[in-house]
């Protein structure tokens, strides 16, 4: 089979999952939503199998977040109508990473403001993380240390294809929505200013993931198990979804991706419980700039490890490591 009906496969597969999960919302069959969500993440898996890692990667992660809506949807209008025509609920589950799907309530009502703002900035970090790739790739010929060299690249990898995707093309996406009259916006705000891990995963970086952990996990469970170990839950899925983006298609570093989060998440609760006990640490901004910084950084090795720097990051640079 080539790559072609392989990529005409997978587009049915997930227009399957929009068309199919139309209803689903409406009656609220939540077991049937999370059965289709595991079914077309291993029927994408097994029909690029064989493929390289980096198209695998990018069907596991488009498939993740279209399935992910049909789980996220029914939980976030539990008890509420679901007021999303055909139109506005395709264009939500094919069309927007976000994972909210009341702001589309509004698409095709005329244009929001802000629009252009978002574009503009997109394009500007679309440039600039072109620029930082361009700039890795001059390093690799370099007469200098090979492990620098390979440490050095991969972080300038990262930042650029976060520049181009984070901030670039997910900013320009939501520009465009609000065009069409969908109340869309950042969802990557200003990482650098969280002054919590708290505040940085809650509300500053990818607002898809921590919408999709906190609608579809943390709050079914939060008066169930309790809020600390609902919250610990809804980062170890987290982890999960990560080491289907990251561990799955190279084969490798399988639980790494997941420890990354179990840390994170111990240290949100590690920061409220300071916090309830009157502790004052965080109340230095460049304390706690430093402190978001150094626990984001230290561990990210294990969230991106050497074999998915080494089968996808370099590659889609094309870069040989």
């Amino acid at each position: 089979m080539g790559l072609v009906i392989r990529l005409v496969i997978f587009a049915l597969i997930n227009l399957v999952l929009v068309f199919a999960g139309f209803p689903v919302p409406r009656k609220k069959k939540l077991l049937l939503s999370w059965g289709m969500f595991v079914i077309s993440i291993l029927a994408v898996y097994l029909l690029f199998q064989y493929q390289s890692p980096v198209i695998k990667m990018l069907a596991v992660i488009a498939t993740t977040f279209t399935g992910m809506k049909i789980i996220v949807v029914p939980m976030a209008y539990r008890d509420k109508l679901v007021k999303l025509n055909f139109k506005q609920w395709a264009a939500f589950a094919g069309g927007w990473a976000g994972m909210r799907a009341q702001p589309f309530e509004t698409l095709g009502d005329g244009p929001l403001p802000g629009a252009g703002q978002m574009i503009r900035f997109g394009i500007s970090r679309l440039v600039f993380g072109g620029l930082v790739i361009l700039a890795a790739r001059e390093i690799v010929p370099l007469p200098l240390n090979t492990t620098l060299i390979h440490v050095v690249v991969s972080v300038l990898l990262l930042v650029g294809f976060s520049l181009i995707l984070h901030f670039g093309l997910l900013s320009i996406s939501a520009g465009m929505w609000r065009y069409s009259g969908a109340n869309t916006y950042l969802l990557f705000r200003q990482p650098a200013k969280a002054t919590s891990l708290t505040e940085f995963w809650g509300k500053r970086w990818n607002l898809a993931f921590s919408e999709m952990t906190s609608i579809a996990i943390f709050r079914p469970l939060r008066t169930k198990v309790g809020p600390a170990a609902a919250l610990m839950f809804a980062f170890i899925f987290s982890g999960i979804l990560h080491e289907l983006a990251l561990s799955l298609p190279v084969n490798h570093g399988y639980g790494l991706p997941t420890l990354y989060f179990i840390i994170q998440g111990a240290l949100v609760l590690l920061e409220k419980t300071l916090k309830d006990k009157g502790g004052k640490f965080l109340q230095n901004k460049l304390v706690a700039h430093a402190w978001v910084f150094f626990w984001v950084v230290l561990p990210a090795p294990l969230l991106f490890h050497a074999e998915f720097i080494k089968q996808i990051v370099w590659p889609m640079a094309g870069l040989k490591f």
